[in-house]
């Protein structure tokens, strides 16, 4: 699907990090690896350190409400002046009721207000992106607030060196508003459900319910040692995917509009490991300082929340007194891969926050 929209402008960012941090070596001796190969790996893939939740009971919803309340506390956010919320997450609070509703109740929100959960992954910013262009066309729609929010880190077990490693938690708020500025919003997302199970937890839905058996540990080819209730990964089925998708649609979204590659300040994408996105750069022939990929080692992936932390943790000061031409790109979960390229900056606050 083709993005097409004006008039429109991020007035807003924030991310929001556990203060728990969690070293590369604090766990790699769960690893069926000896310490230089585990070592060969984290020099590989750029692994350091991640945020992750210090308590289980510690979820999505949790993040994101300490989030509004530093928006609504700073004076960032006027909770009378919201007229739509997005949730993006694949780590809800219940499977019902919808976790933006608990969030509208949270804050006695008007009754008017838009509320709507979206289950996306490593896209999902880029997805809420456009559905909260989309509200804004309405004309009683002004302000959308777009939370993305996942706590993944239950859901991946510490003996996988696959994705226990790289797995972190996070949330973010982005507000979305009309402006009667001459704006310009181009992109695509696009999506191939024959390869959705490149990524997925077997177990918590309809279909296999959780159960003492589904918790049970077993070892894969490769020495990993999960339960069906942990995040399964197909390195290389994704590796291959987003090294072929994700250059061809930017060159194609750039080759049709008034853009050029060069003439994109930074390429702002969801954050799976530095090497993968050392490899997109090259093939999409960018200065790979034009790329930051240095959010994995410091924080982890947060799925979707990757592409606000790599925005806020890079370009925080800079996006809140000037702006840039900026291209974000998200990819994975669904398998889904959507990119947007649009001005970004003289934001009210573009924060990175520990809670």
């Amino acid at each position: 699907m083709k993005i097409s929209f004006s008039n429109k402008k991020i007035t807003g960012m924030l991310s929001i990090l556990p203060s728990n941090e969690v070293m590369f070596e604090d766990e790699m001796h769960n690893y069926s690896f000896s310490e230089a190969k585990s070592l060969k790996l984290k020099a590989a893939m750029g692994f350091k350190s991640k945020r992750v939740v210090a308590q289980e009971s510690t979820t999505s919803f949790d993040l994101t409400i300490a989030g509004l309340d530093y928006l609504f506390e700073n004076n960032f956010l006027d909770k009378d002046s919201i007229d739509a919320l997005l949730f993006v997450s694949q780590s809800p609070e219940f499977i019902m009721p919808p976790t933006s509703n608990l969030i509208h109740g949270r804050y006695g929100l008007d009754e008017r207000v838009f509320c709507m959960d979206i289950n996306q992954g490593c896209a999902g910013f880029v997805v809420g992106l456009q559905q909260a262009f989309m509200l804004l066309t309405n004309k009683e729609v002004n302000k959308v607030v777009l939370c993305n929010a996942d706590v993944l880190s239950p859901k991946v077990s510490k003996f996988d060196r696959n994705s226990n490693p790289l797995i972190g938690d996070a949330a973010a708020i982005t507000i979305i508003e009309n402006t009667s500025d001459s704006t310009s919003i181009v992109g695509e997302i696009r999506m191939d459900g024959t390869g959705a199970m490149a990524l997925n937890i077997p177990s918590g839905g309809a279909r296999m319910p959780v159960t003492i058996e589904t918790s049970e540990l077993y070892e894969d080819a490769f020495g990993n040692k999960r339960s069906k209730n942990h995040l399964v990964m197909q390195g290389d089925n994704v590796f291959n995917f987003v090294q072929t998708k994700v250059p061809e649609q930017i060159k194609n979204i750039v080759e049709n509009s008034d853009d050029s590659v060069d003439s994109i300040d930074y390429f702002l994408f969801h954050q799976p490991n530095r090497f993968m996105l050392q490899k997109l750069a090259d093939k999409i022939g960018v200065s790979r300082d034009k790329l930051p990929f240095n959010v994995v080692e410091n924080f982890g992936n947060s799925s979707g929340v990757t592409i606000p932390v790599v925005t806020t943790y890079n370009l925080g000061e800079q996006l809140e007194n000037s702006e840039l031409k900026v291209c974000f790109s998200g990819f994975g979960v669904g398998l889904t891969w959507g990119t947007i390229i649009m001005n970004l900056g003289n934001l009210n606050f573009c924060k990175l926050i520990y809670k």
